[in-house]
């Protein structure tokens, strides 16, 4: 019997030693090198994986610059800073657009439009959206129950006290969450240098317009024949603007008669 035990221990013992060496061996063989930059350019990434870039999270977005599939400037959240950091981690250069932060393209909160409905279902835009189409007579229009301020993850965004979203310039990162969070599609990306915005998503005829909205967007066409740089079309009733030609002037501003197109002295200067 005691032979018996200490032949299977022998056993035992050499098949842990032959499992051991082949374990070894297939590790070394199946070994993947692992791409030191790989580290150095997550580190560089801002770590808030919000998926402002098209992946799935920053681990994931670093693995693709690595590889050659995402540019070193596949962050827009981390900006320019971020971008230099990655293209020296690299070896390469960084070409940065301006930065964007995000704009409302309405101006109709409660004081402004007329209220038809009273919605008691789920609080939140894409719900009433679906269910009713909110409590404003503007199927356009902001629905006020800020599933913008929620989606974003820089907290930039605050519901005021009119029932529209108010975007802080200096968080804002230009990630877009709240442009894919917002059912009305309201809000737009625009460079932050910009400081003309049409504040309206109506297409409305203009009569139906002035029933429900006082501030928004007729098109009588003003802004467009106004404009030096032929930087407005009228589309379907609404004045559209190209940031791309805008140069600033204010003028369509100045001239819109019921207030929809918000000029700001202040320019706010890119970080």
């Amino acid at each position: 019997m005691v032979n018996i035990y200490i032949a299977s221990l022998i056993t035992l013992g050499g098949l842990g030693v032959i499992l051991a060496i082949g374990l070894g061996l297939a590790a070394k063989a199946f070994h993947i090198e692992k791409d030191e930059r790989l580290e150095l350019v997550e580190n560089a990434l801002p770590g808030v994986n919000c998926g402002a870039c098209g992946y799935v999270g920053c681990a994931a977005l670093a693995e693709a610059i690595v590889s050659g599939e995402a540019p070193v400037e596949g962050c827009p959240v981390g900006g320019s800073s971020t971008a230099q950091a990655i293209a020296e981690i690299m070896g390469t250069t960084a070409t940065v657009g301006e930065r964007e932060i995000a704009q409302v393209l309405c101006k109709g909160g409660l004081k402004e439009t007329l209220t038809t409905v009273e919605y008691q279902g789920i609080q939140t835009c894409k719900a009433a959206n679906m269910i009713s189409g909110g409590t404003k007579s503007c199927q356009y229009g902001c629905l006020g129950l800020g599933d913008c301020a929620v989606a974003c993850p820089f907290d930039a965004i605050i519901m005021n006290d009119n029932g529209l979203p108010e975007i802080d310039p200096d968080k804002c990162t230009g990630c877009g969450e709240c442009v894919r969070a917002c059912p009305r599609n309201i809000i737009t990306m625009a460079p932050i240098s910009k400081r003309t915005h049409i504040r309206c998503s109506s297409y409305d005829h203009g009569k139906v317009v002035r029933q429900i909205c006082t501030v928004g967007c007729i098109g009588c066409g003003i802004c467009s024949r106004v404009c030096p740089e032929d930087a407005i079309r009228m589309e379907n009733n609404l004045a559209i603007i190209d940031y791309e030609k805008c140069t600033n002037c204010g003028l369509c501003a100045e001239k819109c008669p019921t207030g929809t197109i918000e000029y700001s002295e202040i320019l706010i200067e890119a970080i």
